[in-house]
């Protein structure tokens, strides 16, 4: 068999893929360090897996004479064609004896690969029967990984607390994640189910979504069971394990009486705070900030090693002075995360979690964010 095929594009959909093998393309199962090639007409389907995660790429091969698999190991082909300029390459697949041979430059270069068992090649379990399908805009789906991701958990305790929670209803759809000290719940207005319905996407597949999606308005369908779950984009999909569990009540922590709104300029208290946070206390990294006469006063210090550090920003806000602490990196982390122009706070009193959101929410869309306070001693 004998495919050619373009050498951007194959280094390309490589390098998509490979962030779904295994950490370091290292796993138990050699077969697993590999891709998985199929050809079929003039079409390639390239496959990465990771037992728990499988993602599948297609694309145009410029000549084919039969149809056929071979799986060859990911670091060897991707290193032969990361640094070669764009031009026509081709493969040579021997099946009988498993060999592979590129050729590129006119036949000038030539890569000689053993290719593995292409029969071994693990095939994801088919979905059940009772399947939930539902389909959303990519720019929707990759926005709303990119604000929740961040807020995950790593609690081995927690598992259910360690992926992003689609929470299916008649009325909306809300994307959540939380590690019990920040959550966020974004809700889409106009993605909803006949029946109410929801799943766990865990961290890993949730990166690699994010990663391989089009920032545009192609679609994408969701499909998932009670244990696994099939995205179907343009370019290709990604099937993945979910975590199974409970997902605990996200609106009971929400309060709904703070009744202090404090209007900032996202950037403008971000920059400050990336200033401010290095003169905090190593280990608690606390932050406080004084909130009146339309000013925030950001603060911090560490009085082991005697610095301090003080800077005000303007704001839009008028009442009773304020005054909370937060974690330091965990603020700074909602409002990387929070990309919009003006972000409203909105809090009670030190002891009790502000929420955080876009002063303006966009179209369809109703996004919030909950930062826990920690303990003020003055």
């Amino acid at each position: 068999m004998k495919i050619t095929l373009q050498s951007d594009a194959l280094s390309n959909r490589l390098s998509v893929l490979s962030k779904a093998l295994g950490a370091g393309n290292k796993n138990s199962t050699n077969i697993l360090n590999c891709f998985l090639f199929k050809v079929s007409g003039q079409e390639l389907t390239i496959t990465a897996s990771d037992s728990e995660n499988t993602m599948v790429t297609t694309m145009p091969l410029t000549d084919s004479d039969s149809d056929g698999i071979f799986a060859i190991n990911a670091q060897l082909i991707m290193g032969a064609v990361r640094e070669l300029a764009e031009q026509p390459i081709t493969l040579d697949i021997d099946t009988d004896v498993r060999t592979v041979k590129m050729l590129y430059n006119g036949d000038y270069g030539v890569f000689d690969f053993v290719a593995d068992d292409a029969y071994a090649y693990p095939q994801p379990q088919p979905l059940g029967t009772n399947l939930t399908t539902v389909t959303l805009p990519s720019s929707v789906l990759v926005e709303n990984l990119e604000r929740t991701i961040f807020a995950t958990g790593d609690d081995q305790l927690r598992i259910v607390m360690n992926g992003v929670y689609f929470d299916f209803t008649p009325e909306k759809l809300c994307v959540v994640a939380s590690d019990g000290h920040k959550l966020v719940r974004n809700e889409i207005l106009n993605v909803k189910t006949e029946n109410p319905t929801a799943c766990i996407l865990p961290k890993k597949p949730a990166l690699l979504l994010k990663g391989c999606l089009n920032d545009d308005d192609t679609p994408v369908t969701i499909q998932f069971d009670g244990h696994n779950a099939v995205f179907t984009y343009d370019a290709g999909s990604l099937q993945c394990r979910l975590i199974e569990g409970r997902y605990p009540n996200y609106n009971s922590v929400i309060p709904n009486d703070n009744p202090y709104s404090v209007i900032v300029d996202r950037k403008g208290m971000l920059n400050a705070l990336k200033r401010v946070l290095p003169f905090a206390n190593e280990s608690s990294q606390l932050v406080k900030l004084e909130v009146a006469d339309q000013e925030i006063t950001v603060k911090s210090e560490d009085l082991e090693f005697a610095t301090k550090a003080v800077e005000k920003i303007p704001c839009s806000y008028t009442g009773n002075k304020l005054m909370i602490g937060f974690k330091g990196s965990g603020l700074q982390m909602v409002l990387t995360n929070l990309a919009y122009d003006e972000l409203c706070f909105q809090m009670a009193d030190p002891s009790r979690p502000a929420l955080i959101s876009p002063a303006e929410q966009p179209e369809n869309q109703d996004i919030l964010t909950l930062l826990m306070p920690m303990l003020l001693n003055d």
